[in-house]
């Protein structure tokens, strides 16, 4: 098991990444929380499969388990009304702030539980138990939960860290495999973002789905330290957390046209390319940068850019948070390992999604 201490100004926790995880997870969870009571927090896909074994080892512990919360699984589930049945289920469970929410699945899981735990009595602990590898290396770290509105991704939210994340890297093999690769959108952000000794591993070796646990808790734990000094130094996004944005503004804007049909790995994939491509252009980054980036986006077979025109990325991007008045943040790749935060006119945007073509 790897441990990677998160270090933020509202609270300090763990994240314990290995295998065997799901079936200490009472032993964990008492440890980190004290708690005597929780309920579980899933989806239809995630809970058949790990549910009942987690609130077997939460109650073997002595830790009284309160009936599930489920709901459809999902990016269409991550609305407010999904937010409000489960509001109204943690308080029919009548949860106290002593209490302690399990969020088990993936990202949206993560979101949902999380945005609840942060609402639910203005702020109840929460412990991420993530089962997909996007979630191990990106959102179940670092404390934002957010649900989507119509005009847009992850609009609505709160920054509400976890007290404890438990990454069992034995729950990536049910993933499916194209969910899997999809993934691999984030690992291949956080190599060029701060690691270019990973970029070399994932680009001479793509990461697949497999039995090789002992590598996935590498990668997983090399992500989950990346993020860490980058939450660690920046907690509510005002600075250097901004850089974990690598790929999204373009990637969100593709995610939302797509009606979230495209995976959130894939999108940031093509976001990250065609932003190197538009840096190198600009001769904001060398050449080679961007064709290396897209070399390791292609061995793994993600998107290196898209179709959609370029008026209708702009109509979304416009939406995303990242947005300033008749300004827009990016993130430019500088080198593999080092990115820098610009802020741009929404003209020089368009010309730089057109660049990145």
């Amino acid at each position: 098991m790897e441990t990677i201490k998160v270090d933020t100004a509202s609270r300090p926790y763990e994240v314990l990444v290995g295998t065997g995880l799901l079936e200490r997870l009472g032993e964990l969870v008492r440890a980190a929380t004290g708690c005597e009571r929780c309920c579980v927090i899933t989806e239809t896909t995630v809970g058949p499969l790990y549910a009942d074994g987690v609130e077997a080892a939460l109650a073997a512990e002595g830790i009284s388990v309160a009936p599930r919360l489920t709901f459809p699984a999902g990016e269409p589930s991550k609305t407010l009304a999904t937010l409000g049945t489960l509001l109204e289920g943690l308080a029919e469970r009548e949860l106290t702030r002593d209490d302690v929410v399990i969020a088990l699945g993936g990202g949206v899981t993560g979101d949902m539980g999380g945005l609840a735990s942060a609402l639910y009595l203005r702020g109840i602990q929460v412990v991420q138990v993530p089962t997909s590898l996007l979630a191990m290396v990106d959102s179940s770290v670092g404390g934002k939960t957010a649900v989507d509105l119509s005009a847009g991704k992850n609009l609505v939210g709160a920054f509400w860290q976890p007290s404890l994340v438990v990454a069992d890297v034995r729950t990536l093999s049910t993933v499916p495999a194209e969910l899997f690769l999809d993934s691999c959108g984030e690992v291949i952000k956080h190599a060029v973002l701060a690691d270019a000794s990973l970029l070399d591993d994932l680009e001479s070796l793509p990461l697949t789905v497999g039995d090789d646990t002992e590598r996935l808790t590498e990668v997983v734990a090399r992500n989950v330290a990346i993020k860490r000094d980058v939450v660690s130094a920046d907690e509510r996004e005002r600075g250097l957390r901004q850089t974990l944005n690598l790929g999204h503004t373009v990637g969100h804007a593709i995610e939302a046209a797509s009606d979230f049909s495209l995976g959130h790995g894939s999108c940031v994939a093509a976001g990250l390319c065609m932003m190197a491509r538009a840096a190198a252009a600009r001769g904001w980054c060398a050449s080679e940068t961007a064709e290396r980036i897209e070399r390791c986006v292609a061995a793994h077979g993600l998107p290196t850019g898209t179709d959609l025109p370029t008026e209708t990325l702009m109509r979304y991007a416009t939406h995303d948070k990242k947005r300033h008045g008749t300004d827009v943040n990016i993130v430019v790749p500088v080198e593999v390992g080092r990115c820098e935060v610009r802020r741009v006119s929404l003209e020089e945007f368009r010309d730089l999604i057109e660049a990145g073509r």
